[in-house]
Parts: C-alpha cells; sequence; structure tokens
C-alpha cells in the first residue's frame, strides 16, 4: 500500500484508540456494580462519579477513530443508492472533507480548552484530580479521526484496515454472508 509509512503508525494508533475505548467501558461497568454493591453494605467508591465520568469521556473520545476507520457511523443510505455512482461518489467526497474539516476544528477547540482548564486549575469535584489532560486526549482523537476521514477520502472505496487473514473464506466482516445465523447482512463500499 503506497505511503504506508505513515499510514501504518496511524493504524496502530487508531487500534490502541479502540482498544483504551473498551477498557473505559470495562471500567465504568466494573465502578458502577462494585459501588452499588457496596452500597448495599453501607459503603460506597469515593468518587465513582468523578470516575464513571472521566472514563465516559475517555471511552466516547477514543471510540471515534476506530468508528470512522471501519465506517460504522450512521448513514442514511435510501438517497444516497438512488444516486449514480458519480453522485455517490462526489456526495461521499463531500461529506468526508466536511467530517475532516469539523474534526479539525473540534480539535484545535479542545486543545484551546484544555489549555484554559489548566491554566485555571480546575480539578473534579470529589476527587479533586486535574481534568485538563482529558479535554487534550479528546482533542488527540479527534485529529486521528480527522486522519482516517482524510484517509477515506484520499482513497475511496478501500478499507483502513486490511481485512483478518481468512475473514472472507468464514463469511467474516465485509463479505457479504450472513455470520453465526444472526440474519445481519453486511453491505459493500458504495463507491467501488
Amino acid at each position: 500500500m503506497e505511503n504506508d509509512a505513515f499510514w501504518a503508525p496511524t493504524r496502530a494508533l487508531v487500534r490502541v484508540s479502540g482498544k483504551l475505548a473498551g477498557l473505559g467501558i470495562l471500567f465504568m461497568m466494573a465502578v458502577t456494580c462494585v459501588d452499588i454493591v457496596l452500597r448495599r453494605l453501607g459503603s460506597s467508591i469515593p468518587g465513582a462519579y468523578d470516575l464513571v465520568r472521566i472514563a465516559g469521556g475517555i471511552t466516547i473520545a477514543a471510540a471515534l477513530p476506530l468508528t470512522t476507520a471501519v465506517k460504522g457511523h450512521v448513514a442514511i443510505e435510501y438517497f444516497f443508492h438512488r444516486l449514480g455512482r458519480r453522485g455517490r461518489i462526489a456526495v461521499d467526497s463531500v461529506m468526508r472533507v466536511l467530517q475532516t474539516t469539523g474534526f479539525l476544528f473540534a480539535a484545535a477547540a479542545f486543545l484551546r480548552r484544555g489549555n484554559r482548564l489548566l491554566r485555571s486549575g480546575e480539578v473534579m469535584p470529589t476527587l479533586q484530580c486535574p481534568v485538563f489532560w482529558l479535554a487534550w486526549l479528546i482533542a488527540a482523537m479527534c485529529l486521528l479521526t480527522a486522519l482516517v476521514s482524510l484517509y477515506h477520502l484520499l482513497r475511496p472505496g478501500r478499507n483502513f484496515f486490511r481485512p483478518a487473514a481468512g475473514a472472507a473464506r468464514e463469511g467474516g466482516a465485509g463479505t457479504g454472508k450472513r455470520s453465526g445465523g444472526q440474519g445481519v447482512k453486511q453491505t459493500r463500499e458504495v463507491t467501488r
């Protein structure tokens, strides 16, 4: 794949962000469950609300690059499929330019917000830990999402990740075959 020297590290960062999002969900579930059990026993986790808020912010931000990479965002395809091939490519390109621009603006805004939080010394209400780093993390995830959107813009119809070995043989993701008896049908990329 051309320019893989640039995109390979980007892919690695997207995978790491996906794992971070998964860990965030597990952490929120663990804190919530343990806090519920402890409350039944007359105690609680100090700062459980703050911990879940932080983990929620991390999870949502870290899920954005991976969701964009696998084209997992909600799409209204009824009208999209009524367009011809050139129309679909044009609409898809315009939407990707808007998406990339939007995430770049969001990254800049979160970076500025993080800087303001750092200067003001704002902390979480219960845990008293600083919160500027969370805005910086969200800015980094928005920037990574913009890079993924740029990849899709520059390489229409190509997958950000290569299919796993054997996925096509076994009816895995992106093959258009039903998997596991669930009746879920994968759609093919429309810009090919």
